[in-house]
């Protein structure tokens, strides 16, 4: 080796001089064994960003109501003071704050209700579809639901009932006993202004249409569903300033909700 200690130096070129030519080249050697799997690190990456912000879920029951005795005849009916979904008590029949929600009948408290809520054409093959669409149906029965059940809104117990606990939705006769006392008690028409003029103080909250979700005749008209089944319909109060009845529609169409005290 290359060396500045003087001692060696001549060793040096003693082998220089008698050194030969260079040999072949060698095989090469055995590949060496492999070094240990290197440890796992255990130190965590860096934090993600934080993902988008869900959508915000709407309020229900922000203003249940108070309840409202109505005495006709023998009978005594407790009613809550407004719609269910509604702000507030009417001030007058076409009170947009007093029209609240609009379902369709059978329906829990899901966000179809809402009276802007989407719309979709896939019918729900169970009492609860997890969605908020307004269900568009494009064949007879016209229901939500297919197949159709008719136990949904049943009493205080029925699988989707809307209302506040121990009040559920009225029945036909019930109803028509209410439209009846428009006249009987309060004296007042068998149409929207004695709907507003009863204890009830009923609003033209309008409707959605079955065959496409649109809103019509608020300010105009009211419908109320009922929980009373006919058939393959199911019957509901209408009134609007030419006069008030109960008749049948389809599930799918969407009206105002009244609870009743059982």
């Amino acid at each position: 080796m290359v060396t500045d200690d003087p001692a060696t130096a001549t060793s040096y070129w003693t082998l220089l001089a008698s050194q030969g030519n260079t040999g072949p080249q060698g095989p090469q050697g055995d590949t060496g064994p492999t070094g240990p799997t290197g440890a796992d690190s255990t130190v965590p990456g860096p934090t993600g960003p934080t993902g988008a912000a869900g959508p915000v879920g709407q309020a229900k029951g922000l203003s249940i109501g108070n309840e409202v005795t109505r005495i006709i005849g023998a009978d005594t009916y407790i009613w809550l003071d407004r719609n269910l979904g509604a702000s507030q008590v009417a001030t007058v029949f076409n009170d947009a704050d007093a029209y609240g929600d609009l379902y369709q009948w059978g329906r829990g408290v899901d966000g179809h209700e809402d009276r802007t809520s989407p719309t979709t054409t896939v019918l729900s093959s169970s009492d609860a579809p997890k969605h908020d669409n307004f269900i568009i149906p494009s064949s007879s029965p016209d229901d939500w639901r297919s197949p159709q059940k008719d136990t949904l809104w049943q009493g205080v117990d029925g699988i989707n009932n809307p209302c506040p606990a121990g009040f559920r939705l009225p029945t036909a006769t019930e109803w028509d006993t209410e439209r009846a006392a428009w006249v009987s008690e309060d004296g007042n028409s068998n149409d929207s202004a004695g709907a507003f003029a009863s204890p009830l103080m009923l609003v033209v909250a309008g409707y959605r249409y079955y065959g496409s979700g649109a809103l019509f005749n608020a300010g105009s008209s009211g419908s109320y569903w009922s929980s009373t089944v006919s058939g393959s319909r199911t019957r509901r109060l209408l009134f609007d300033g030419g006069g008030a009845l109960i008749n049948t529609r389809r599930p799918a169409w969407g009206f105002s909700a009244r609870s009743l005290k059982d």
